[in-house]
């Protein structure tokens, strides 16, 4: 056959088609393209090219030539794609659609995927990477795709550790926090791969891309009054509902945005918060959290979000928008969390106790009344003593601001900690 009747069979398969929806016309390049695996094509494409103007590699498993089950030959040039990723300090993308693994290959094709694996594991906070569940992907192939830094799961793909394809829906990856985003079909998957993409920097080296400044959008919700109007974009909705957490455009600049909104947090809350904040710092990507809760649910998962901002060097600035009391005020916004800077919306509400039992340990004979008499102290107390203006004559915060100079506030801190470097002491990980 010649190699024109080749190249055309290949980019008539899915696995080439969905290659080129993901690069910009024009710019991918295939990777081996003519490599066999038992006398067929690699049951995978590969290649280069530029998303939204940004370098990229990407793999996509091709489910017309044996189903895209993993193979030696589809090991090779996964591991020469992550190979290149590692020496170039390019983003990769997978898109993840295959039965599973060539188990008549045995021995080989299992050391060929843990040699895989090492590699992705190797690109870990170097590169981002991003995993695309266009269909099938389960036993060892869930495993690397999850091993990522974010999942992107169309309602048609399934995700699932079971080799007998148990389980594993979006929406059951949805629940339990696996997918960061669920798409509702290939083309939306592939589209969210693609704008996630571009809110990351190359590599950990590299600064994020900058886009044009879009001004703040007169919306409801705290986080549109200061983003560039429609830039956020949320990760992990649905999981942990209590807490948001994603990426957005500030003054054209990447930054990730953690938002507890009230309420008590509990494991799944704090380990979302810790997993977007230990990625953010991985690549130096500002953390501005907007902190609103009674406390923590759980001390072992509280532990994990205190190690994750407590470790974070990359410039981090926290707002007070409700409450913040005792340890969660230390962990997400005091010198627990090792904030560069602190601020407070006028309205909110910061203590190193809560308040039911400051007032106890500060004014016990205000209590010494009837029930109506006890909820006026106590009010009056949580306007006194805990108020954002004491809060910041006492130093517990840098400055007081309301939500139309929020914006400004958040656009100056940033401007001022773009040079920020600090160093830590040598060590090979955190053991939390």
């Amino acid at each position: 056959m010649s190699i024109e009747k080749v190249k055309a069979e290949l980019e008539n398969s899915v696995a080439y088609k969905r290659l080129y929806s993901l690069f910009d016309e024009g710019t991918f390049s295939p990777l081996a393209p003519f490599a066999v695996s038992n006398d067929r094509y690699a049951e995978v494409a590969a290649g280069y090219g530029e998303v939204n103007g940004c370098a990229v590699y990407a793999f996509a498993q091709n489910s017309d030539i044996c189903g895209g089950a993993m193979s030696k030959a589809h090991a090779a040039k996964l591991k020469k794609l992550y190979e290149l990723a590692l020496k170039t300090g390019t983003p990769v993308i997978g898109l993840y659609d295959s039965i599973g693994a060539r188990v008549n290959e045995g021995v080989e094709m299992m050391t060929a995927y843990g040699e895989v694996l090492n590699l992705s594991g190797k690109l870990a906070g170097i590169v981002p990477q991003i995993s695309v569940i266009l269909g099938p992907c389960q036993g060892t192939a869930a495993l690397m795709a999850v091993c990522t830094d974010f999942v992107v799961m169309s309602e048609e793909g399934k995700l699932t550790i079971s080799t007998g394809g148990e389980g594993g829906s979006a929406e059951e990856n949805k629940k339990h926090g696996i997918s960061a985003i669920t798409a509702k079909d290939e083309f939306a998957a592939v589209e969210a791969a693609k704008n996630l993409v571009v809110m990351l920097p190359q590599n950990n080296l590299s600064d994020p891309y900058t886009t044009e400044e879009i001004p703040a959008m007169p919306e409801t919700g705290i986080i549109s009054k200061f983003v560039d109007g429609g830039s956020f974009a949320e990760l992990f909705e649905g999981y942990a509902e209590g807490v948001k957490v994603g990426f957005a455009k500030l003054q054209g600049d990447t930054v990730g945005i953690v938002e507890t909104c009230g309420g008590v947090l509990d494991r799944q809350a704090c380990e979302k918060c810790a997993k977007l904040v230990r990625f953010c710092d991985a690549y130096s990507i500002p953390v501005i959290t907007l902190a609103d809760s009674k406390g923590f649910k759980c001390v072992k998962a509280a532990s994990k979000l205190t190690a994750a901002y407590a470790e974070a060097t990359t410039a981090k600035i926290t707002v007070v928008t409700g409450e913040a009391f005792g340890a969660f005020y230390m962990a997400a916004a005091g010198t627990g969390a090792s904030t560069d800077i602190t601020l407070a919306l006028e309205n909110a509400c910061v203590s190193p106790v809560n308040p039911e039992a400051g007032i106890i340990i500060m004014s016990p004979e205000k209590l010494k009344t009837d029930a109506k008499g006890r909820e006026k102290a106590l009010a009056d107390f949580r306007a006194n003593e805990c108020s954002a203006m004491r809060a910041a004559e006492k130093g517990y915060i840098d400055n007081v601001v309301s939500e139309d100079e929020l914006r400004e506030a958040l656009s100056t801190a940033l401007d001022m900690l773009s040079g920020k470097r600090e160093t830590t002491l040598p060590k090979k990980h955190s053991t939390i």
